[in-house]
């Protein structure tokens, strides 16, 4: 089953998918997003604020969050702990 973590704003992302989440303001990190802004694999989750956060997904599409890196991380951590104390099925 597939478990979802908010990246702000109500906004869902399935853990299974992410590869990784970074801190947008690196030089590699900003040509990765506009080249994903290019090829229309993006997904602005911001709501128009500013980006915190960029979540890359094994699909390679590329997620803006306006939460921080280190926020979303702490979160799919605690939603892997969960998962692991709850038993399937229930």
């Amino acid at each position: 089953m597939a478990d979802f973590i908010n990246i702000g704003f109500g906004n869902l992302v399935n853990t299974e998918k992410v590869v990784a989440v970074v801190n947008p303001d690196a030089a590699p990190i900003k040509r990765m997003v506009q080249n994903a802004k290019e090829q229309q694999h993006i997904v602005d989750a911001t709501q128009g604020r500013r980006t915190k956060a960029v979540i890359v997904l094994e699909t390679e599409q590329i997620v803006l969050s306006a939460v921080q890196p280190d926020t979303i991380a702490q979160r799919m951590t605690e939603g892997a702990a969960l998962s692991r104390r709850t038993p399937k099925g229930e």
